[in-house]
């Protein structure tokens, strides 16, 4: 399930420091992930004997295939660092510790089916159900209204379609159908943007309500993915800028790395 313990090779053999901490980055950085198809990671200190000053010139993690949170699928992440400080006692012991916090270049991908999935997750669907906001328990009696049924399709030039069912507890589901933007707001949140409602599909005695449940959900999602909420422990992402390409959502950007995180969970 993990791979890529890659050491360099250098020809004045001084590759001895590389290849320990790419074995002992790569043992650190699998338990990361609750799952990961493959992780490589490669780790570049020349010579060698700056390791023993903690130093070393780059790091490059690649990875496919991770599940994050048990479940929360990544089709590929990737980051590098410039030159980082570490501490070399923590590498003799088998661990990897930041003698100081560092940034790395960072790019993330989801895949369509990987976010259809994320809206299955408790995290997600906790914030879709049972909800009493006056808005919406006007349209249902009082009673607490929920989003069961959420499907996304990725369109290009960063539009993504919603297809979703209301339920207003009443015995019947409400379809909802929208295209929205996506966008990057404060380098922490995706933001969904300029809803375009469709209704050519909905009943018309439902059209109305169905409407107005739309919008109302385009707002709970736009409050809803924050970066902050899904970090891992000592590492913070940041977005430079988010793309539509096929059935990918590719993000980039950098991640902040206060410490290595000790596990996924």
């Amino acid at each position: 399930m993990f791979g890529g313990l890659t050491g360099l090779t250098d020809p004045k053999g001084t590759d001895w420091g590389e290849r320990m901490l790419n074995t002992v980055a790569s043992q650190t950085i699998r338990h990361l992930f609750t799952q990961s198809e493959s992780v490589e990671v490669f780790v570049r200190c020349y010579p060698s004997s700056k390791l023993l000053q903690g130093s070393i010139d780059s790091f490059k993690m690649s990875g496919r295939g991770l599940v994050i949170r048990r479940e929360f699928a990544v089709e590929e992440m990737s980051f590098e660092t410039d030159a980082v400080a570490i501490d070399f006692g923590s590498v003799l012991s088998g661990k990897l510790t930041l003698k100081q916090p560092t940034q790395a270049i960072a790019q993330v991908i989801l895949s369509e089916a990987g976010i259809n999935q994320a809206f299955n997750a408790e995290l997600v669907k906790k914030r879709l159900v049972n909800l009493s906001l006056p808005a919406l328990t006007a349209l249902s009696g009082g009673k607490p209204v929920s989003f069961p049924e959420i499907q996304v399709q990725l369109l290009p030039e960063n539009r993504l379609r919603i297809l979703a069912k209301a339920d207003l507890d009443n015995g019947e589901l409400v379809p909802l159908n929208m295209t929205v933007s996506l966008a990057v707001e404060r380098r922490r949140r995706v933001s969904f943007q300029n809803p375009q409602i469709e209704l050519d599909l909905v009943p018309e005695a439902q059209r109305e309500i169905s409407r107005t449940l739309s919008l109302a959900l385009v707002e709970i999602l736009d409050n809803m993915v924050d970066l902050d909420r899904f970090d891992l422990d000592g590492v913070k992402m940041r977005l430079n800028r988010l793309e539509t390409e096929g059935q990918k959502l590719i993000f980039s950007g950098y991640a902040e790395i206060e410490r290595i995180p000790k596990s996924s969970s």
